[in-house]
């Protein structure tokens, strides 16, 4: 972890229009989940995401819960992201982190960059001296990008790579 920013990247043999249109559609992110946290996105939710876009996503960690999620950034076919939490009351404490993706067309494919950002998280320094989520997050992001990488490529993916 870098400051308060975590990033892995991969290699995927697709475009960066194939794989964003599924980082873009919050029905998709539990299908490409790596912590088996993600229980799926409301169903009231916009299938397509864009810019200030909120969503719900039901989450299970040992109890079930849901988070609201805002999208903050927005680059057609190169980058998104959303911050996690309420606003309001309980934005101060338990709001703020960021999930980007980062697309850049390479040889082969897309170089797929997911990054954690917790700058803005109000419990950035008890996440990060506490250090229990720097490596098994670093290993669910892993798993995450080899999940969207089956989900695009493998059998049964679109032939439009």
């Amino acid at each position: 972890m870098k400051g308060y920013v975590l990033s892995v990247e991969r290699v995927i043999g697709a475009t960066p229009e194939v794989l964003f249109d599924v980082l873009a559609d919050a029905s998709k992110h539990a299908l490409i989940d790596g912590s088996g946290m993600l229980r799926g996105a409301t169903e009231e939710d916009p299938r397509r995401l864009a810019l200030g876009s909120t969503f719900g996503m039901g989450m299970k960690l040992g109890i079930a819960y849901s988070t609201v999620n805002r999208v903050v950034e927005f680059e057609e076919g190169r980058s998104i992201a959303w911050k996690t939490g309420p606003t309001g009351f309980l934005e101060p404490y338990v709001a703020g982190r960021i999930w980007r993706y980062q697309l850049e067309p390479v040889e082969g494919g897309t170089r797929v960059r997911e990054s954690w950002d917790i700058t803005p998280d109000h419990q950035r320094v008890l996440l990060k001296l506490g250090g229990i989520y720097s490596g098994k997050t670093r290993r669910d992001m892993e798993r995450t990008l080899a999940r969207l990488d089956e989900l695009v490529t493998g059998p049964g993916a679109g032939s439009d790579r």
